[in-house]
């Protein structure tokens, strides 16, 4: 068996960002305060569902951010209900999203390594290529919601009221880097397979 062999593999990060997308989809149904409520209610409910499943913390990063966004995103909301943010959420959300990405990896805590060794052996924890891999999907992840966040901002400043655009950008930003996380373990896995049979 290879020592890589559970480098990696399909990662379900639909309930990590379950608020998110959520939200992306009520925002335009309902005021921006009901929205938020909502947003912190699923958030604090997802991450309320990983406590109890024991999950360490440093798996539930997405999580815990969406708390504490949607935590001070309803306190804007109703303190300053007429707050400009009210048109700049959507942007801020994905914003948020690629601070958090881009945190994680300025701390050397990628957030894609704690949600890995929630499914690798122990033994591959530390390894350097293991860790390596994570860092790439993380800055993936990073990169498409740092993109989304320009994009989201063009094109709301040029069509704020094109919804359908909004809702594929959305789609968008979190089907590319979930494609990449479930193959680019896989082909790091085959060039670590190929390298050892060289090396044979």
């Amino acid at each position: 068996m290879s020592q890589l062999e559970y480098l990696g593999g399909p990662v379900n990060y639909l309930r990590s960002f379950a608020p998110w997308i959520l939200y992306a989809v009520v925002a335009t149904q309902f005021d921006w305060r009901t929205s938020a409520l909502i947003g912190f209610g699923l958030s604090c409910a997802v991450a309320g569902w990983g406590l109890l499943r024991r999950t360490p913390l440093d798996a539930m990063v997405i999580e815990l951010s969406a708390a504490l966004f949607f935590a001070a995103l309803s306190v804007v909301a109703f303190v300053a209900p007429d707050s400009p943010v009210r048109d700049e959420v959507v942007t801020l959300s994905s914003a948020w999203l690629g601070l958090t990405a881009w945190g994680s990896l300025a701390l050397g805590r990628p957030f894609t390594l704690g949600v890995a060794r929630q499914m690798a052996d122990r033994s591959l924890w530390d390894n350097p290529v293991f860790r390596r891999t994570n860092a790439v999907i993380t800055a993936v992840w990073a990169t498409a919601f740092t993109l989304e966040a320009l994009a989201l901002g063009l094109l709301l400043a040029f069509a704020p009221h094109a919804t359908a655009a909004v809702v594929t950008l959305k789609i968008a930003s979190f089907a590319v880097p979930v494609l990449f996380t479930v193959r680019y373990p896989r082909i790091v896995r085959a060039r670590y397979a190929s390298r050892l049979g060289g090396a044979a």
